[in-house]
């Protein structure tokens, strides 16, 4: 079964559930809405995109907290044949710059909260947008932008769905980059039914009766899936969280509102267990919890078991395949492993020779599947490396065993993973180097003592240079998004080098695990 060649994605869910209309579709910090609401609201941006002069296939940015309007905001512009930018909510107006004028995106849809971030973007890129869509503003709006209730309360919904075909580009997200400029990956409106087909109704066995809680946000592809593709092509409930997923805050959902699966990654699942304030396993309701963004260590996943009886459905996917294609399943975990090729995917590991490599031996992960993005926006030279004819490189390194199972070895570059959420050592580096003490500094992964990544900065101060490591990390949390700073710090007299003076990061992870 495939999607057909005139498909849009959008006008495909609001079909499968307009018997639905009085069941509860999200519910978010300031109340519910329903699938009735859900198609009117999304059908009344539409026309309002329209109305504001956005042509299809032009893009608009989304810039929202998650909440019931970031769902309303992603299928209206599906809906309208316009391409959603889904970026992240934590980074700074320099990032939001480029990606405006990257994107070329012709309006942005916003929350209040985001607005200051977002207008000094636009001072800094001065890339020039049609107008704005304020989602609950908190003070005032700036000249010519929307209140978005008012703006979907001054047109009729659109009659029916912009024709799209099903390999028209639907939408955007944002890859992270080895050199920090990320990537803006290009999907397809039947990427999204892929991912609903082959994971999140067959592995996930979600039915309208779940209620799905995701603490990763909606921009990122594992979220999308999790709070918007997987429940709605069921019918399914969606608890969505504005705040981050703190241990607190993950159970005072998990208590009030009771979802039946949650989706988290394995930072997320260390921090609660080691909370005193982790709930009961008669206080939930939860019957599976899926993990993703980093590989998820086995005695995390077994003390969770053990506290819950609930599985933890490890599994890894990509910005650039959209979701999961390699996973455990309900039933089959292998904990210490990703599990085995969802069914509609192909998985090769191969060596440096571009040969498959035997069973037990590290290789290069490559991907076959529906789900692969186009390209990346603008960037035939990392389109062409990643994307090779059918295949999807990831950049992870992994191992199979002789029954099938796939365990994680690693990246082939020097990208990091800490929380699930992309860092490039580089940028890191690079904004350690403004400071005026610091002469060198290099950056690798170190593992806690729940073995996950964190980042690790080795820095050279410059003669007579004087600064704290409190003092370095302040710094670097001024200029990049938070999660990128360094979270342990050490100060060395010089950094291993080659001949020709390239770092060698190797010999500081060498010297991590001997420590």
């Amino acid at each position: 079964m495939t999607p057909p060649p005139r498909f849009n994605f959008a006008g495909h869910l609001f079909d499968l559930n307009r018997e639905r209309a009085s069941r509860t579709a999200y519910i978010d910090d300031r109340g519910t809405l329903s699938y009735g609401q859900l198609e009117d609201r999304s059908r009344r941006l539409a026309a309002a995109l329209h109305a504001a002069g956005i042509r299809r296939e032009e893009r608009v940015l989304l810039l929202m907290l998650d909440g019931n309007d970031w769902p309303v905001s992603f299928l209206g512009s599906l809906y309208a044949g316009v391409v959603p930018v889904a970026v992240n909510t934590l980074l700074t107006p320099d990032d939001y710059a480029y990606m405006l004028d990257h994107s070329r995106a012709q309006a942005v849809l916003v929350s209040g909260a985001l607005l200051p971030t977002l207008q000094e973007a636009m001072v800094r890129g001065g890339h020039e947008v049609r107008t704005l869509f304020v989602s609950q503003p908190t003070g005032a709006l700036p000249d010519g932008a929307k209140e978005f209730n008012a703006a979907l309360a001054a047109v009729e919904p659109l009659a029916s769905p912009v024709t799209t075909a099903s390999d028209d580009p639907g939408f955007w997200l944002y890859s992270s980059g080895s050199t920090g400029k990320p990537k803006g990956t290009v999907h397809t409106h039947a990427n999204l039914w892929w991912t609903a087909e082959l994971y999140g109704k067959p592995v996930l066995g979600l039915t309208e009766d779940d209620v799905c809680f995701s603490a990763a946000k909606m921009y990122f592809a594992y979220g999308l899936g999790n709070a918007l593709t997987f429940p709605l092509s069921v019918g399914a409930t969606v608890v969505l969280m504005a705040e981050r997923p703190t241990p607190d805050a993950t159970f005072r959902r998990w208590v009030e509102h009771k979802p039946t699966v949650f989706f988290g990654a394995p930072t997320g699942f260390a921090g609660m267990l080691a909370s005193p304030k982790l709930p009961t396993r008669e206080a939930v309701a939860l019957r599976m919890c899926s993990s993703a963004g980093e590989a998820l260590p086995g005695e995390i996943a077994q003390r969770f078991k053990a506290h819950f009886g609930c599985e933890i459905i490890d599994g890894i996917g990509s910005t650039e395949m959209l979701h999961i294609f390699i996973s455990n399943r309900p039933g089959d975990v292998r904990y210490g492993t990703t599990g085995r090729p969802v069914e509609g995917y192909e998985v090769e590991l191969r060596g440096e020779d571009g040969r498959p490599v035997p069973d037990g031996e590290v290789g290069d992960l490559y991907i076959r599947g529906p789900s692969s993005a186009l390209m990346y926006w603008a960037n035939r030279e990392k389109s062409r490396e990643t994307f090779q004819g059918g295949w999807t490189k990831s950049g992870d390194k992994y191992t199979r065993d002789t029954d099938g199972y796939f365990t994680y070895a690693g990246r082939s570059d020097d990208m990091l993973k800490v929380s699930g959420i992309y860092v490039s050592p580089f940028e890191v580096e690079a904004t350690l180097m403004q400071h005026p003490a610091v002469l060198e500094a290099a950056v690798i992964g170190k593992e806690d003592a729940d073995g996950l990544t964190k980042t690790k900065a080795f820095v050279v101060l410059k003669d007579g240079g004087t600064v704290t490591e409190e003092e370095l990390k302040a710094f670097v949390k001024e200029r990049l998004a938070p999660y990128k700073y360094p979270r342990f710090l050490e100060f060395v007299s010089e950094l291993p080098k080659t001949a020709t003076g390239k770092i060698q990061r190797f010999r500081l992870r060498e010297k991590e695990k001997q420590a």
